[in-house]
């Protein structure tokens, strides 16, 4: 499958990794050619030791320099692309003007996804004319190391977009996890935005120190959350599972 990042910043270049490591060919495009030379030199001083530890499917470092372009060219990158990641600015008129080239210069099978990390894509999307194939695919920076992505839909994207995103995303060895609609901040950074709020508060009202929340987090819910969420953990933390849990620590909660 033929991929553009559009955007080669920290997020778009670890983007290029998890799609060329995954066999597919990565064009990359940003408006400054150094900012391109930078990703890709950035790609190639990571590879090796990504290498190292097994996290290339298999693939030599060689191989998936082999697999990524650059273009300066924004309608040359675009052109032919079946699935294009967009990583500009954080700001909505800068992601409604892309979103618009991107509209029009794509084929019209191609999935425009943005990395944005909470704004909704209705938002910078409404008014395209094919709005039924954008779809937010925002990661865990780096995506090659940190496999879960949130997949959030606009109220107007497709069925069909969100199965291919989702199919793809797979193939990359991602883990998607999809919201059922849009809301600011997507899924996981909500959930970790309601961890920063307490730490902050603990701190703040003189009830823990910086270094005693990490510990708390790093040496110990961490370590549980690692391989069961907290559905789960509720659901063995009483011996009657979640209702039972409910009942004994919900007023607690």
């Amino acid at each position: 499958m033929r991929t553009a990042i559009i955007g080669a910043g920290a997020i778009g270049r670890a983007w290029a990794i998890s799609f060329a490591r995954a066999g597919h060919d990565v064009v990359i495009w940003n408006k400054s050619p150094q900012r391109i030379s930078d990703a890709i030199d950035y790609i190639e001083s990571v590879l090796p030791t990504l290498s190292d530890n097994d996290l290339l499917f298999g693939h030599s470092p060689e191989a998936i320099l082999k697999r990524l372009s650059a273009e300066t060219n924004f309608k040359a990158a675009v052109d032919g692309a079946d699935y294009l990641q967009e990583n500009t600015a954080e700001t909505v008129e800068i992601k409604k003007q892309i979103f618009c080239e991107l509209d029009t210069a794509s084929k019209p099978s191609a999935i425009l996804a943005s990395s944005t990390s909470g704004i909704v894509p209705s938002l910078f999307t409404e008014d395209l004319r094919h709005r039924d194939r954008c779809v937010v695919v925002h990661p865990l920076n780096p995506p090659y190391l940190v496999p879960v992505v949130d997949v959030v839909p606009a109220p107007w994207t497709s069925s069909e977009t969100i199965a291919k995103t989702v199919a793809f995303l797979r193939s990359c060895g991602q883990t998607p996890i999809l919201m059922k609609k849009e809301d600011p901040g997507f899924l996981t950074i909500r959930i970790q935005g309601a961890i920063y709020h307490e730490a902050w508060r603990l701190v703040a009202n003189g009830l823990a120190a910086p270094e005693d929340v990490d510990i708390a987090v790093r040496e110990g819910l961490a370590l549980r959350w690692s391989f069961i969420g907290p559905f789960e953990t509720a659901d063995l933390n009483a011996p009657g599972g979640i209702r039972d849990f409910v009942d004994r620590y919900g007023e607690l909660y």
